[in-house]
C-alpha cells in the first residue's frame, strides 16, 4: 500500500501540493490536490492510501478544479449555462466534471438562465442601441432556451421600443438631410430593421413623426444629389445624354419627376 512520504507546495500555486508516494522501497511523484482537498482528506507524511482512495481524491481534485475555474469565471460577469460549458471545454475539463459543477452551481443560485437572460436583456436596453430581434438573436447564441428569452425580454415593453426608436429615427432623418426624402424613409427603415426592431414599431414611430418636407427642402437635397451626378457622367456626356443619364439617376433615388424636370432645366444645356 503506498505510503505518503512527501507533500510540497507547488511553485505556480500555492494552494496545490503535491503528494509523494513510497512503495517498494520506491519513493515517486504521486499526485497534486488543492487545499481543500488536502484538509479534507487530512492528508500527511507517513499515511498509508489504498489505490481506491487515491483515485476518489483524484476524483474530487478534479471536481474542485472543474468548480474553480467556474467561480473564476463567473467572477468577471454573469454568465449563461453554455457559456459556462464552454469554457471548461476550452480548459479541457471532462465531461463527467462539468456536469457535477453545473449541477452544484445552479443549486447555489450562481448559474440561472433566466436571471442571465433579464439582466441581459436590461443592460443592452440601457447601453446600446438594439432591438429586441436583435438582443433575442444574441440571447439564442448563448445557449438561451425560448421561453426564457420570451420572459426576459417582456422587459423591453413597445413603449421603450418606441422611445428608443423615435431617438434613432430623428437622429437618423437629420444625417439625411441631402437625400430625398423616400431615400431618407427607405435608409431609416433600414438601419432601424438591422438594428433589430420590428417593422410594427418602426411604422408607428414614423407616422408619429409625421415625416415632411416642403419643396424647399427637397429641392435643396436634390441640387445637392444632382450636381454631384453631373460632375460623375459630364465626363463621358453632355446635352441630352447627360441629362438622360441625370434624370434616371434621380429617379433611382427616390425625386419626384417635377423636381428631376426643373432641376435638369436649371443646370443642365441640352447645347
Amino acid at each position: 500500500m503506498p505510503e505518503i512520504t512527501k507533500i510540497t507546495t507547488q511553485k505556480k500555486s500555492k494552494h496545490r501540493f503535491n503528494i509523494f508516494l513510497k512503495e517498494n522501497e520506491q519513493e515517486y511523484y504521486g499526485f497534486s490536490v488543492n487545499e481543500d482537498i488536502l484538509i479534507q482528506y487530512y492528508l500527511q507524511k507517513g499515511q498509508f492510501l489504498t489505490p481506491e482512495t487515491i483515485e476518489q481524491i483524484q476524483e474530487k481534485d478534479e471536481s474542485y478544479k472543474a468548480y474553480t475555474l467556474s467561480i473564476k469565471y463567473l467572477s468577471y460577469r454573469m454568465r449563461s449555462e453554455k457559456e459556462l460549458i464552454d469554457h471548461l471545454y476550452r480548459k479541457e475539463v471532462d465531461d463527467t466534471y462539468i456536469g457535477e459543477v453545473i449541477t452544484r452551481l445552479r443549486r447555489e443560485g450562481l448559474v440561472d438562465d433566466l436571471a442571465f437572460s433579464e439582466a441581459f436583456v436590461r443592460t443592452k436596453m440601457e447601453t446600446s442601441t438594439k432591438g429586441p430581434l436583435m438582443i433575442k438573436k444574441e440571447l439564442a447564441e448563448k445557449g438561451i432556451q425560448a421561453s426564457n428569452m420570451e420572459q426576459a425580454l417582456s422587459f423591453y415593453t413597445f413603449e421603450k421600443q418606441f422611445d428608443k426608436v423615435e431617438k434613432l429615427a430623428k437622429k437618423k432623418l437629420e444625417a439625411a438631410s441631402k437625400k430625398s426624402y423616400r431615400q431618407q424613409i427607405d435608409s431609416v427603415k433600414q438601419s432601424l430593421m438591422q438594428k433589430g426592431f420590428t417593422s410594427n414599431v418602426i411604422s408607428e414611430v414614423l407616422n408619429n413623426l409625421e415625416v415632411e418636407r416642403d419643396d424647399g427642402e427637397e429641392y435643396n437635397a436634390i441640387v445637392y444629389q444632382g450636381e454631384k451626378l453631373v460632375m460623375k457622367y459630364q465626363k463621358e456626356d453632355n446635352g441630352y445624354a447627360l441629362k438622360q443619364k441625370v434624370k434616371a439617376a434621380l429617379y433611382r433615388k427616390g425625386f419626384a419627376s417635377d423636381l428631376i424636370n426643373r432641376f435638369l432645366e436649371e443646370h443642365i444645356s441640352e447645347h
